[in-house]
């Protein structure tokens, strides 16, 4: 029954997690005429500014339940998980477009899972495989989708649509090794609590930030009306508020609540709202391509969840056997 109810809360968890971060993909869009590195440094900026405020009534307490070690790993998570990744994906988004960037990054549930596969007692990888498999199906419709889209012979564009898919996969990188890392460490911190996790990894990234704002703001700023940075800071804000502190708090309950095999395929919530924005955004359909790949998509996290579900009741009653 325990594991029924982890399972159920820690897929509703990812699933918000995903409903907040579907938001990052739309915010360049959003932003406007603003550098990847802009983009980053402000949304991280804000994300630090937030943390130490809902911490400063507790931070002597919750500052104190961690020591250099964790410091350390909070340092490579904001990294990994934030300043780099997010650099990576606004440039992958501006040019590659939101459907190709999202759809890359749909690849981490695979990386995940497979990683996770590995991990004791974990669900066996060839009880996955039919999960992964719809995963890596749905990434691959909507990637032919967006690259046979998009129009040829037009100028530098193919060129300028390459560098960003090799900056998505880019973020792929730097975001699977974050899920990994940050769910271990989560499992050894029973200590502290998810949403605590979170803002400390925002006053880390919040300091990290104010080194990327000096090259972010002190050159190419102008062009831009007061407006325009009115809808920058705004959007930044809203980003780092919704997806930062709360995306980041309810991925970090869902990392304690679920293995890291289903954690794996809760990133595809993620990828699903990004591309529900994204349409949204474009006022348009999705194309059957598309559709074919959010069925795909969604099966693969059903397949997931009842692969561990069907684990977990064998484990409770190992009499009842095939």
């Amino acid at each position: 029954m325990r594991a029924e109810r982890n399972l159920l809360l820690g897929t509703l968890s990812g699933l918000g997690a995903g409903a907040f971060w579907g938001l990052v993909f739309l915010a360049p869009k959003v932003a406007g005429d603003f550098s990847p590195l802009q983009l980053s440094a402000a949304r991280y900026l804000a994300y630090g500014v937030l943390a130490v405020a809902l911490l400063l009534p507790r931070w002597g307490r919750v500052s104190g339940s961690v020591g250099r070690a964790e410091w350390i790993v909070l340092v490579w998570l904001s990294l990994l998980g934030n300043i780099v990744y997010y650099l990576f994906l606004a440039a992958a988004v501006q040019m590659a477009g939101v459907a190709a960037a999202s759809l890359i990054l749909g690849c981490v549930p695979v990386v995940v899972t497979v990683v996770g596969s590995r991990e004791t007692d974990a669900v066996p990888l060839r009880a996955l495989l039919p999960s992964l498999a719809l995963a890596v199906a749905g990434v691959g419709l909507i990637g032919w989708e967006a690259l046979s889209s998009r129009p040829h012979g037009a100028g530098g564009s193919v060129w300028v649509q390459v560098v960003g898919i090799v900056c998505a996969f880019a973020a792929l990188a730097s975001w699977s090794a974050y899920a990994v890392w940050n769910s271990r460490w989560l499992a050894r911190l029973s200590h502290v609590s998810s949403h605590d996790w979170s803002l400390l990894t925002g006053v880390v990234t919040g300091a990290l930030a104010v080194v990327l704002a000096v090259p972010a703001f002190a050159f190419g700023t102008g062009g831009h009306a007061g407006a325009d940075w009115a809808r920058f800071w705004g959007v930044s804000g809203a980003v780092a508020l919704g997806a930062s502190i709360v995306g980041n708090g309810l991925w970090n309950q869902a990392s304690r609540l679920l293995p890291m095999t289903l954690m794996g395929q809760m990133i595809i919530f993620e990828t699903l709202f990004a591309l529900a924005y994204g349409f949204l955004w474009e006022a348009r359909w999705p194309t059957l391509l598309e559709l074919l790949a959010c069925v795909c998509l969604v099966s693969a996290v059903l397949w997931c969840v009842n692969s561990h579900n069907a684990r977990d009741r064998a484990a409770a009653n190992p009499g009842v056997a095939g």
